[in-house]
């Protein structure tokens, strides 16, 4: 069975170092900070001015002050810190982040990211911090659907659509596979409802599937 969003969310939180530095992009990838261990030490950064975010705020939780970047409202954890956006922008730019979670339209095999703009005439550019978290952070996961809604691929061997950055993902989870973005090429992590066979006919890569583990 393919994943849904939830355990998409899930199997990234469980991938996330202990201790780690992390900012979650907007859109699925927010949904990462819902699945975190309270004992996993990682800390979560936004965009607009704030370290140690936790989960999303909930019924009377809610603080219409405390909003993510993506404006989903969200909860402090013990040892919150806020501070002016450009400093935000210089936590992201200076190389402090250890993994950012960001979404994609389009992911090359050589780890290229297309998530602002799909080129469409009548699509609405939104850049906002994708191209300082993807070059700025020590490691980048993509999160999206492998397919788009016309049945493309969203994985493939050159982005159609603008970049965001070039060279700098190093994960790519999706509903059908996980997949590692390698000098050796695209390896095939693991795969959801569906058979390796079947997952490389459908893509129009070449993919590496992973050796078994021992």
């Amino acid at each position: 069975m393919s994943l849904d969003k939830h355990r998409m969310a899930a199997l990234i939180a469980k991938d996330i170092p202990q201790g780690a530095y992390v900012n979650l992009g907007i859109g699925l990838p927010t949904l990462v900070a819902d699945h975190l261990p309270a004992d996993s030490g990682v800390v979560l950064h936004t965009e607009n001015g704030m370290l140690n975010m936790g989960p999303a705020a909930t019924g009377e939780q809610i603080d219409p002050d405390l909003m993510n970047a993506g404006k989903i409202p969200v909860t402090e954890l013990p040892g919150s810190a806020y501070f002016h956006h450009a400093d935000s922008f210089a936590m992201m730019r200076g190389g402090h982040l250890d993994v950012c979670v960001l979404g994609a339209f389009q992911v090359s095999v050589g780890g290229d990211l297309a998530n602002w703009h799909t080129g469409e005439p009548d699509a609405i550019p939104a850049v906002g911090g994708a191209m300082d978290l993807a070059i700025g952070a020590k490691s980048v996961f993509v999160m999206m659907t492998l397919f788009a809604k016309d049945g493309s691929a969203k994985l493939v061997e050159k982005c159609s659509s603008p970049l965001t950055g070039v060279g700098c993902v190093d994960r790519v989870y999706t509903d059908h596979a996980t997949f590692l973005i390698t000098p050796d090429g695209v390896v095939v992590r693991e795969t959801f409802g569906i058979s390796f066979g079947e997952l490389a006919e459908r893509l129009p890569v070449p993919l590496v599937e992973a050796a078994p583990a021992r």
